[in-house]
């Protein structure tokens, strides 16, 4: 009786090594979460994502180890990853819809948007009538508002992008009624197209458009309502056609985000910001 109720001391270290290997393989790997805790993704608007990637830049710098990878796809993108926590951070150029404020929002910079021409269209101006006209079909050729006998070649942004909606919003139009021959994705594609194409009218970031036409590409910035379309009106409030440029978080940033965060809106980057043609907001 006293033998059945003795355990041996050869069981007793088999249990206690099979519950210090259950413990160790139910650990999470430290150098793995390490790394996890030193890498950031950043998606969403093609207009912010050259700014964030030189803040990335700068911040990997300040913070050796540290990896930040941007990647573009609009600002819907942006909203919907940082809310599904696809990325740590999104990416908006605009400001946030009423459906879209169970985000944090952090303003970084502010931008206008600007119609665009191929700069040898003697066109210097449009109404906003005759913008809403070109864009839905009801003006065809350039010489029915003052230029040549040549068709217009009509450039629209595709659905989820920021300038898009900023574009619509503004000339109360409604995507199905633009009569588009070109439909683009980010800001660079709709400055290639325009500057390809002297019959073309696009609308892109005005940042964009300055430092393309300061890089040589054959681009005008019409004005609108008599303002001319430059960084320099977007800064002094009188240009109409004006948004923030945000970056988003799901939940109120810690950590890394929050470092990143903090460093994106801080004054250590308001060089990054104008080398851009962003306006930097108020500090």
């Amino acid at each position: 009786m006293v033998i059945q109720n003795l355990r041996l001391p050869f069981l007793d270290s088999c249990v206690a090594l099979l519950a210090a290997c259950a413990v160790l393989l139910s650990a999470p790997d430290a150098s793995a979460q390490e790394k996890q805790d030193k890498k950031l993704t950043i998606t969403g608007a093609s207009t912010a994502a050259p700014l964030v990637a030189e803040i990335a830049k700068r911040f990997e710098s300040a913070n050796p180890g540290v990896r930040v990878d941007v990647q573009t796809g609009g600002s819907s993108r942006g909203v919907n990853d940082a809310r599904s926590g696809v990325s740590d951070i999104g990416m908006v150029s605009r400001a946030l819809s009423k459906e879209e404020k169970d985000l944090k929002s952090f303003l970084i910079a502010n931008d206008g948007m600007s119609v665009i021409l191929h700069k040898t269209n003697p066109v210097q101006a449009l109404t906003r009538e005759q913008v809403i006209d070109i864009y839905t079909g009801k003006i065809s050729n350039w010489k029915e508002v003052g230029g040549k006998d040549q068709k217009i070649t009509v450039v629209n942004k595709a659905e989820g992008r920021s300038t898009l909606e900023l574009f619509l919003a503004f000339f109360k139009l409604n995507n199905r009624d633009i009569k588009a021959q070109v439909v683009v994705g980010d800001n660079q594609q709709g400055v290639k197209t325009v500057a390809g194409n002297p019959g073309a009218i696009g609308y892109v970031s005005i940042g964009t458009a300055e430092f393309e036409v300061e890089n040589g590409q054959p681009l005008k910035l019409l004005p609108l309502g008599g303002i001319a379309a430059t960084t320099a009106n977007v800064r002094n409030g009188s240009f109409p056609l004006a948004r923030p440029i945000n970056i988003v978080t799901k939940n109120e940033p810690l950590g890394l985000v929050k470092k990143f965060v903090d460093f994106a809106q801080s004054t250590a980057v308001t060089d990054l910001v104008k080398e851009q043609y962003f306006v930097p907001p108020a500090r």
